[in-house]
């Protein structure tokens, strides 16, 4: 879904910055052998997610929702020499997929990938962190904010995808095995609403919400 005319979006894209060669093998790869390859943040958010990290030259990352590691890839661009990116994916099948393009990037030996549930890995976490990534099942969007912020250094940010999720946030009405639609709602009010946190939501692809803890 195009929040913004489709002609605008490719002037957009053309005017940012290139898509690097790594990324583009990847994203090509994706395509050709992933399902559901529209879950990769691709060329114009990946360089949001860059950009970003590289304002904020967080130490430590954590990102929940890894699929074949693009987001990563991008984020750790921004991350200090010393930095570590921990992400975490319960698809034990992207696995390797994921370490392959991991390795042959600077930064491997940098990015912890965790199998499993997020909610069970997050707190056996020691580090806190500089910025977070949350893109991964929507129905526990809420559970992942409220296990984290207390594990987000002062300033620290957390990035939210899907926000917008097709403009279905602005529906009233759901269908009976839609969870992820209310919970998008709630998790959006939750964001506006917590007096920790300052929060912009920016209407980016299909929405991503930029909060800074106070």
């Amino acid at each position: 879904m195009h929040f913004i005319p489709e002609e605008i979006d490719e002037y957009v894209v053309k005017h940012s910055e290139d898509e690097p060669e790594l990324l583009q093998r990847l994203n090509r790869e994706t395509h050709q052998k992933i399902l559901q390859p529209r879950m990769l943040s691709g060329h114009f958010q990946g360089r949001v997610l860059s950009m970003i990290s590289k304002i904020i030259q967080p130490k430590y990352i954590l990102e929940i929702g890894t699929y074949t590691g693009y987001s990563a890839l991008c984020m750790a661009e921004g991350m200090q020499p010393n930095g570590e990116l921990h992400t975490i994916d319960i698809n034990e099948e992207l696995f390797d997929f994921q370490r392959k393009y991991f390795d042959l990037s600077n930064y491997g030996p940098r990015i912890v990938q965790h199998l499993g549930d997020a909610l069970d890995i997050i707190p056996k976490l020691e580090m806190k962190f500089d910025l977070v990534f949350i893109d991964a099942d929507k129905e526990n969007y809420s559970n992942y904010f409220n296990i984290i912020i207390d594990k987000l250094n002062s300033g620290g940010v957390i990035l939210s995808d899907n926000v917008l999720w097709s403009g279905k946030v602005l529906e009233s009405q759901f269908k009976k095995d839609d969870v992820d639609t209310p919970a998008l709602i709630e998790y959006n009010r939750l964001l506006k609403t917590d007096e920790r946190i300052e929060t912009v939501l920016l209407p980016i692809r299909d929405g991503l919400t930029i909060s800074r803890k106070l």
